[in-house]
């Protein structure tokens, strides 16, 4: 019975989608359609999708399992994400618009030369397919557990079926379907966490003023750490980390950006990011206050929790809430996940053609169609790729994605934070055929380095890998650099 209610509740929000996916493909399916949306997006329209697109089912999941071990310290992190957002809006957004640019990888190509273009977009494509993948498959991984593993069927047949319902209602009209189902999905996801919420705090019998009492005196409340700075939540690791990842997983990643320039003026988009970013905060802090309730609802209740901190709101919502509760939950995953998946895939093919083949807008209508063709085809290469890294992932298992997610991004974003920085903020000409053989070796170094630190020293290095990462590209970006192009003191 359970298992059939949820299939319902997916169809009919499946429904939905193919109906926007149909109402906005219907003027127009053309490849500066599906890559800009031909640059007509309302600003609010944008912001609000891009809360869609930020808060995975991985958010919606992990975060409020990660306060059994961390309390809320992820508020440093998320306070961190605010000042990138500043930079974000004041920095780069001037810059993509000023080169009016279809990808932001194009920077590269004008600062650099063409293999570094090629470099950073390849990190790109190589970090949001496998980020995406991960975020994607805890989601599915779930909903096998809830609903297909009461049919008996296979796993790889369910996360099939789930991309192969993102790929229809995103294939014809890409960013500009997707802006208006992640605008549906993010109002869905909001309103699942809300209502769980209040269904957690009538179980407790709590009103609203009760909860927060009940959170704040709970030894889960911590949010700042500063007594111990070789810890993993120490503040200003935790601040620092949230900044510069939000600069480079937001700032310096096309599925994100590819939002940003489908909006008309920069003024506006700027906009966008700043409202944005303030609207993140108080979202991340319900995330987090759910975590608490559930761990005082299952204290109450002599509950035993998974072991994996990303099972525990699965397990309650599944097994202590009842249906209602059951029902939002999934509505909430599946839009959370939906909303990111979808985002990534089109950014994905998007930056494929235009940054790795090298696809233009022309005039030429017999040209404009084979384009079309060939973005077709890459749209439905990058859905199996989607597939075969899911299925690694499950072969492999994390006990937490989200963490697992924030440490690839301090090994792949840290090239192109390096490269972006020493772009934007040096006369630094490096030699372009080298810097690919840069890019690589930085995270390899990385890697010896944090293996070092925590063999000799007991340290365990956290994000701030990222940091060092992009410092170790901007000292190669040096070392390639002629004499006479290096800034002037």
């Amino acid at each position: 019975m359970q298992s059939s209610f949820i299939l319902i509740v997916i169809a009919v929000y499946f429904g939905v989608l193919m109906l926007i996916s149909y109402l906005t493909s219907r003027k127009s399916s053309d490849n500066d359609t599906f890559f800009r949306a031909n640059k007509q997006s309302p600003w609010y329209l944008v912001a609000f999708a891009m809360v869609g697109t930020s808060i995975s089912g991985v958010t919606f999941i992990s975060v409020p399992g990660w306060v059994r071990h961390t309390d809320m310290t992820y508020m440093q992190m998320v306070l961190g994400f605010f000042a990138g957002y500043l930079v974000i809006a004041y920095v780069l957004l001037p810059l993509y618009y000023r080169l009016n640019l279809t990808t932001i990888y194009g920077f590269l190509d004008q600062r650099y030369g063409n293999k570094s273009y090629k470099t950073g977009a390849w990190f790109f494509l190589l970090s949001k397919i496998v980020g995406a993948a991960a975020r994607l498959y805890l989601v599915a991984f779930i909903l096998q557990k809830l609903v297909f593993d009461a049919w008996n069927v296979p796993f790889a047949l369910t996360v099939t079926g789930i991309i192969a319902i993102i790929w229809l209602y995103s294939h014809k009209s890409g960013i500009k379907t997707i802006i208006w189902t992640d605008t549906i999905q993010a109002t869905m996801f909001i309103s699942a966490l809300a209502l769980i919420l209040w269904q957690v705090g009538q179980r407790l019998d709590m009103n609203v003023g009760e909860m927060v009492s009940a959170i704040a005196n709970s030894p889960h409340s911590r949010i700042f750490v500063f007594d111990d700075w070789l810890g993993k939540q120490f503040f200003w690791k935790q601040f620092l980390s949230g900044m510069f990842i939000t600069i480079v997983m937001t700032g310096l990643d096309q599925d994100m950006m590819q939002k940003n320039l489908t909006i008309r003026t920069l003024k506006d988009a700027q906009k966008n990011v700043v409202s944005y970013g303030f609207a993140f905060a108080p979202i991340n802090l319900l995330f987090l206050s759910l975590g608490v309730l559930l761990l005082i609802f299952a204290e109450r209740n002599g509950i035993a929790l998974p072991e994996i901190s990303d099972s525990i709101l699965p397990f309650i919502a599944s097994q202590y809430l009842g249906q209602v509760v059951l029902a939002i939950f999934i509505m909430g995953i599946v839009a959370a996940a939906f909303s990111s998946a979808d985002s990534a895939l089109t950014a994905l093919t998007t930056s494929y053609c235009v940054d790795i083949l090298g696809m233009k807008k022309t005039p030429d209508a017999a040209q404009q169609k084979k384009n079309v063709h060939t973005r077709r085809l890459v749209h439905i290469g990058m859905s199996v790729a989607f597939l075969a890294i899911i299925l690694i992932i499950e072969a492999i298992g994390s006990n937490s994605i989200i963490d697992a997610i924030y440490k690839l991004a301090s090994y792949t974003y840290g090239p192109l934070l390096g490269l972006y920085f020493c772009g934007l903020y040096t006369r630094l000409k490096p030699m372009d055929n080298y810097v690919p053989y840069v890019a690589v070796a930085a995270p390899i170094a990385c890697f010896a380095f944090e293996y070092a630190m925590l063999h000799f020293f007991s340290y365990k290095v956290g994000y701030e890998l990222l940091l060092i990462n992009g410092a170790l590209t901007g000292m190669g970006l040096w070392a390639l650099s002629r004499k006479e192009n290096q800034p002037v003191k």
